[in-house]
């Protein structure tokens, strides 16, 4: 096994480990009538229309993509990360950093409100899931491993956002 894959299965254990954070990020979701409330509602048909295939796959469906393939994951410009099914500004570029972990990672959103999380038990672990506050896109997973002042990774997709330079 070559030090990549030993790497990112150390991660992918350490994600197991560490991923008992389960901390609420952002505004609280409403339930109406079973469905999640959220500012900007659409169809999935309408979302297909709007979305790629691949970012309909990880921003609907809740997929991922490979680490170290994405987009943002090597990017060192200054600008704002935008959610790319709603434009909702979600991240910096001031709190972005080099985690290792193969996708984009920030230790903070770009206000209290832009981001929600909840618990994600899917593939056999817990984590906390990230998603737009403003559409419930999906956008990736929090872990308590990241740098201060927060303690925090946001672990995020390169499909889940688009990218506006300052």
């Amino acid at each position: 096994m070559n030090k990549i894959g030993l790497g990112i299965g150390f991660l992918y254990l350490l994600g197991i480990v560490l991923s008992g954070c389960s901390e609420s990020v952002g505004a609280p979701k409403e339930k109406k009538g079973g469905k999640m409330k959220y500012e900007v509602q659409k169809s999935e048909e309408e979302w297909k229309k709007v979305l790629s295939a691949d970012q309909y796959r990880i921003i609907r469906e809740k997929g991922t993509e490979r680490a170290f393939t994405g987009e943002y994951y090597y990017n060192k410009e200054k600008g704002k990360y935008l959610c790319a099914a709603c434009g909702a500004e979600l991240f910096s570029s001031d709190t972005k950093y080099e985690s290792g972990s193969g996708w984009p990672s920030f230790y903070k959103p770009a206000a209290d409100k832009s981001v929600q999380s909840e618990t994600d038990t899917s593939h056999g672990m817990t984590r906390t899931e990230v998603m737009c506050a403003r559409c419930g896109g999906h956008l990736g997973h929090v872990f308590p491993d990241g740098p201060e002042p927060t303690g925090l990774r946001y672990c995020i997709n390169s499909a889940s956002l688009k990218f506006k330079k300052d």
